[in-house]
């Protein structure tokens, strides 16, 4: 028996995803722009996201739907912890905090956890097969943008995912697979929507820093600009 719930996924969050794609914080990002301290924000949000997420999935491993998309090879909290080590320092637990946005999600993760427990594959199928479709071209940008020297993106980094492309092909069977009626994947569909919107609520919070950082960088480079021009111009006379 097949579900079609990879297909329903794709196909159903489709606007979502290309809205998602359209926020300001994601498209300066894939233009080369990111600026550290919002980064490095976002990096904290997604830490208590996947928490969240890993802790519940791994309270439901024995659920007949769960189990099936439970991959422990996809897990992400021990290499957001390195990525925090290396933004934070050692002391990374007691700097950073969740943001509104981030902290509506975590409470949307444990709610589901909770009451609808099979809503926790929307979660699953939202995050992980993104950060697998795009991950390889955000470390990239990443890297280069703030010049990480190969750190700071662990992240991004499938150590136990050898092939990436069989191994989302791997999880679309999963999906399709899972023994669900039409009613239970229209409400699976429903909640990967919901989640797309909470990640664009965590990224339009960020929007606001990236923004007042690059006018800050923008005024310290105009105003060296003019330093050096007074400069010269006293050397002249």
């Amino acid at each position: 028996m097949s579900s079609n719930l990879a297909t329903k996924l794709r196909v159903g969050t489709k606007k979502a995803h290309t809205m998602a794609e359209n926020v300001g914080f994601v498209k300066c990002f894939l233009k080369g722009v990111v600026e550290k301290n919002s980064y490095r924000k976002l990096v904290a949000n997604l830490y208590f996201v996947y928490s969240a997420m890993e802790e519940e999935m791994d309270r439901h491993k024995n659920h007949p739907l769960v189990s099936k998309i439970n991959f422990k090879e996809l897990y992400r909290q021990r290499s957001l912890e390195k990525d925090l080590s290396y933004y934070y320092g050692g002391n990374w637990r007691e700097q950073i905090q969740l943001t509104p946005a981030g902290e509506a999600y975590v409470q949307r993760i444990r709610q589901v956890s909770n009451q609808e427990p099979e809503l926790l594959i929307a979660h699953s199928y939202t995050r992980y097969l993104g950060d697998l479709s795009g991950g390889q071209i955000l470390k990239g940008i990443a890297q280069t943008a703030m010049n990480l020297n190969g750190k700071g993106t662990a992240f991004y980094e499938f150590e136990d995912i050898p092939d990436e492309k069989a191994f989302k092909n791997k999880y679309r069977q999963a999906l399709d697979e899972l023994p669900i009626d039409d009613a239970t994947a229209d409400r699976i569909v429903d909640e990967a929507n919901a989640a797309f919107a909470m990640n664009m609520k965590m990224f339009e919070e960020l929007e606001g820093n990236l923004i007042k950082a690059i006018g800050q960088m923008l005024f310290n480079s105009i105003t060296r600009r003019r330093s050096r021009g007074s400069t010269e111009l006293a050397t002249a006379e």
